[in-house]
């Protein structure tokens, strides 16, 4: 059995396999992809799926489309004392980076939480950092909310008596129309397709893990959209947006908030708000209470070919 089989085998027995790393994802979001496998005797102590890409004749190890973290999972044995916990980390992943397909160039987001720089500074690797925003669903809803600032509160209480909201995955459409408006107004475009989104959307459906919230006035008027993705542990705001149209800033903080209390519900532990470095956004999401936590990017670039084209198409 190769890796990519036991891999699979791994993924449909263990939980707590983050969403980004489950097979039916990486089939949605890469063309190809493999995984390298660390063991310890009969223990499988790690695991660093990772997509097989190639541009222009180059070879790059690079974050799928669409998908915010990928990186080394390990899976730390119940016995091992807390004071092994960091070396068994470094060992395993050494292990599998080590085992990496050798390529020029990199740009991968690891998950939070994963603190090895060291590692990959061994293998002429930069480290970028990046923030996101994670709250603790452990709390009950009203120290939740207390959480929040003032004004976030204020806006969804106003909101409930504004919109209704209903999971509607036939809007799909609608949420990458205003994510473009959106990034067109920063003179920006969209690195992903509307057929990217339906690919993800079809296999999360699949496996039960999204739902795509839309808040509408009584008159049918698309006010926010949040689509949301989910594992055993986290829930993930994976993308939403403002119908341009609309003043619908309540609607979001709602929308927000009714996709946090139901992965309360659902079990899990953490709602990962995946904060963005825009000031605006950073702005927003901090207003909820999370706590600010730094996840790596993996970068190198050692191509003269990717080089002269990224300079030309920057």
């Amino acid at each position: 059995m190769g890796n990519k089989e036991v891999y699979k085998k791994l993924c449909s027995q263990r939980r707590g396999i983050p969403v980004f790393s489950q097979p039916w994802w990486l089939d949605a979001v890469c063309g190809k992809w493999d995984v390298v496998l660390s063991k310890k005797g009969d223990h499988i102590a790690g695991a660093w799926p990772y997509p097989i890409e190639k541009k222009i004749g180059v070879g790059m190890i690079r974050t799928p489309r669409l998908t915010p973290y990928l990186g080394p999972l390990v899976f730390f044995p119940h016995d091992l004392k807390e004071s092994n916990i960091d070396s068994y980390e470094h060992d395993t992943v050494a292990d599998l980076i080590k085992q990496l397909p050798s390529v020029p160039v990199w740009h991968l987001a690891l998950q939070p939480g994963l603190k090895q720089a060291g590692i990959f500074k061994a293998q002429k690797l930069t480290s970028q950092v990046q923030q996101t925003f994670l709250l603790e669903l452990t709390e009950d809803e009203e120290t939740l909310l207390a959480n929040m600032k003032d004004a976030v509160r204020r806006n969804i209480r106003i909101a409930e008596s504004e919109v209704t909201v209903t999971n509607s995955p036939e809007h799909l459409k609608d949420l990458y129309k205003f994510q473009k408006n959106t990034l067109a107004k920063k003179g920006k475009s969209l690195s992903f397709s509307y057929r990217d989104m339906q690919r993800i959307m079809e296999a999360a459906q699949a496996n039960n893990s999204t739902a795509l919230w839309v808040a509408k006035t009584a008159d049918k008027r698309i006010q926010a959209i949040v689509w949301s993705i989910w594992d055993d542990t986290t829930c993930y705001y994976f993308m939403g947006a403002q119908n341009p149209d609309t003043n619908s800033y309540r609607a979001m903080s709602l929308l927000l908030w009714h996709t946090m209390k139901l992965a309360r519900q659902r079990g899990n532990l953490i709602y990962d708000l995946e904060g963005s470095m825009d000031e605006g956004v950073e702005r927003f999401f901090r207003n909820f209470g999370g706590d600010r936590a730094l996840y790596i990017v993996l970068l190198k670039n050692k191509s003269l070919l990717w080089k002269l084209k990224m300079a030309i198409f920057k």
